[in-house]
């Protein structure tokens, strides 16, 4: 069977997020990605896949295509078997407790997909990010996250009114802040992390006082700043400790 006209015309809209958006469906990609949210509560709203995949999705869910076909809606550059598109889920309220990731304008999306990744790992069940940070459901993040996506409650607000209100001491990561391994962490609370350029936009620097930085141990001291994702791992790592 081959793919319809429309159904070409979606996929390749999926790619913007207005249309992500004005649809509630995204796009993921590969064998594990896709058997992932299978596994999750998320909902299939049709696959597309060659014969040769394996599943158990009812048959009115999936079109069965040719790689040649694809190829033509992979974003991937080594197509893997099968394509599916999700509905949007429906974003959860933040519940103050545990430790909360909270983003300030991320752009990157291998960073947001890394970062969901390191929630996963590191048994947090809630990340928060601010309206400007890049799409959970970009195709480039869903494939970064690698089917963590699924097991994290991901919310977008405005992250100054959010820290502002929560009950939950908040930390912001700055090159500036105290040593991390010199200070007493504790078990809750909000790590705020900052845009790739500029760090955390000063407004939120504003209205919180716990500043966090993680000191370099190089010679030459000369590396300007650890890349996002690894600068959350590390204070993850600490945390967690």
């Amino acid at each position: 069977m081959s793919i319809t006209k429309s159904q070409l015309k979606l996929i390749t809209s999926l790619s913007q997020k207005k249309y992500r958006q004005k649809h509630q469906l995204f796009i993921a990609e590969g064998t594990k990605v896709v058997n992932e949210l299978l596994e999750s509560s998320l909902e299939l709203e049709i696959l597309f896949a060659t014969e040769n995949f394996e599943t158990t999705v009812r048959k009115d869910k999936i079109t069965f295509i040719s790689e040649t076909d694809l190829k033509k809606i992979s974003s991937l550059k080594t197509p893997n078997k099968v394509l599916g598109i999700f509905k949007i889920p429906e974003q959860n309220k933040i519940i103050d407790t545990g430790l909360i990731i909270a983003l300030d304008a991320i752009n990157d999306p291998g960073n947001l997909g890394t970062i969901i990744r390191l929630c996963d790992w590191f048994g947090v069940k809630q990340l928060v990010c601010s309206n400007d940070t890049v799409d959970c459901y970009n195709q480039k993040v869903v494939q970064a996250s690698m089917g963590s996506l699924t097991r994290i409650s991901i919310t977008y607000l405005d992250i100054e009114t959010y820290v502002k209100n929560t009950s939950l001491p908040s930390f912001i990561a700055d090159m500036d802040g105290e040593n991390v391994y010199k200070i007493s962490l504790p078990k809750e609370g909000v790590l705020i992390m900052g845009n790739e350029a500029n760090g955390v936009s000063s407004k939120i620097k504003k209205v919180v006082s716990n500043t966090l930085s993680i000191p370099r141990f190089g010679e030459n001291k000369v590396t300007e700043s650890l890349n996002v994702a690894t600068a959350t791992a590390i204070l993850l790592s600490e945390f967690n400790r």
